[in-house]
């Protein structure tokens, strides 16, 4: 790829975290890296549509973003994609892949993998009203359907009949009862070779892989085989990998930053959101992990968990907390 052709966002993606990638996570993470697409927790649609609070507010920083929905009602799910079209979202997904079994207005999740017709409805439906990206995050199979040919199926039709062209698979299948979700991303074994293979059967499609990478070498090895690499869990508890991202897989010329230069870079965030009534807990919780294996880290975690819930707490407990770093702070390298 020339220097001139920028790579897609889609190379490299932190996922939907259902009570982590919130806005004030997904801010913090931006100030580590420019290039990585940014998701959004999962937004059923009934929240969107009956819910009293605002469900797509994000703020202009966050850009490449990605609303993820989840739901089943291809009418819902286009008034939802539309709604989130006019507020600015650079994508919208579609949850297949949530070891959920939980019916709101219709299922939603990794059970909706058992049903590809009503899938591909979904996603065209959502097509139709909206001109930016609809894409689907799925796992490889659910329950006892967990064969190649049944994935291979489920592409097959939410590609052609959706008109879908790009998927995220989360290398593991689900099991919709007797896990809980949680074990349900441990549990189950990683299969990165089918993965792989999906890829190299569906080549014309934009295909991403997740679940279990943990370092941006792993992700160049999965690069190797698709398009793009989508990290959660690590990239949530140890951040820092975030800082390296841009130059590692994007190419990127710029001076990699330091942990308590992205820490000082969010102040100004943390002073508008304290002025608006928001603890500063909310925001410092997605901090936490930032200086993991640095001398002072402990610290530094326990200074903000036993303060940052305090009433009055503001930008000195943080800058007390970041004083029991070893500074100055080298980026970890991982290029």
């Amino acid at each position: 790829m020339s220097p001139t052709q920028p790579f897609s966002a889609q190379r490299f993606s932190v996922a939907p975290m259902l009570d982590w990638t919130d806005r004030h996570c997904r801010h913090f993470h931006r100030l580590m890296t420019g290039q990585t697409l940014l998701y959004t927790e999962m937004v059923t649609t009934g929240a969107i549509i009956h819910g009293k609070g605002d469900y797509l507010g994000f703020g202009d920083a966050e850009h490449p973003v990605a609303l993820q929905l989840g739901g089943s009602n291809p009418a819902d799910l286009a008034h939802c994609a539309k709604l989130a079209e006019e507020r600015g979202y650079d994508e919208i997904n579609l949850n297949v892949g949530c070891p959920s079994d939980r019916v709101q207005n219709g299922m939603f999740g990794a059970c909706l993998m058992g049903q590809a017709s009503l899938v591909a409805d979904c996603i065209k439906a959502m097509r139709d009203v909206v001109s930016i990206p609809v894409t689907v995050k799925t796992r490889i199979g659910i329950d006892d359907q967990d064969s190649y040919e049944f994935l291979c199926d489920f592409i097959r039709q939410v590609s052609e009949n959706g008109g879908c062209d790009t998927f995220i698979i989360h290398a593991r299948k689900a099991w919709l009862s007797g896990l809980s979700p949680k074990e349900n991303r441990e549990i189950p074994p990683l299969d990165y070779p089918r993965v792989y293979q999906l890829k190299r059967d569906f080549s014309h499609l934009t295909m991403g892989i997740n679940g279990g990478i943990k370092t941006l070498e792993e992700a160049k090895t999965h690069l190797q085989h698709m398009d793009g690499v989508m990290v959660g869990r690590e990239a949530y508890q140890n951040p820092g990998m975030l800082l390296n991202v841009d130059q590692a897989l994007f190419g990127s010329q710029a001076p990699v930053k330091t942990g308590p230069e992205i820490i000082r870079a969010l102040y100004p965030y943390i002073e508008t959101e304290l002025s608006k009534g928001t603890y500063l807990g909310h925001i410092t919780r997605h901090i936490l992990g930032l200086f993991q294996g640095v001398p002072g880290a402990r610290q530094f975690r326990r200074h903000l968990s036993e303060n940052a819930h305090k009433a009055g707490a503001g930008i000195d407990v943080v800058e007390q907390a970041l004083s029991m770093v070893s500074q100055p702070q080298e980026a970890p390298v991982q290029a």
